[in-house]
């Protein structure tokens, strides 16, 4: 999947790879899109949460046994 911008949280625990993420997208333009990478399991439900309280899209979601990928579209309005 194409993206605008990278986050790297791998090692990090909750709620550090969503501030990364806060800060990712809060200098990039509407619609662009986040890719952020966390290995912490608990951030599958996070991030799903963190899209539906600000409106923000998740494209999709990659995992491997160590990583979860996120894509994440930055609300259009």
């Amino acid at each position: 999947m194409e993206f605008d911008k990278e986050v790297d949280a791998t090692g990090l625990n909750c709620p550090l790879p969503i501030l990364r993420c806060k800060k990712g997208l809060s200098d990039m333009a509407l619609a662009q899109v986040l890719k952020i990478i966390s290995t912490d399991p608990g951030s599958v439900k996070d991030f799903n949460a963190f899209c539906v309280q600000t409106g923000h899209t998740l494209l999709q979601l990659d995992e491997d046994d160590t990583s979860f990928t996120f894509y994440i579209k930055k609300r259009a309005s």
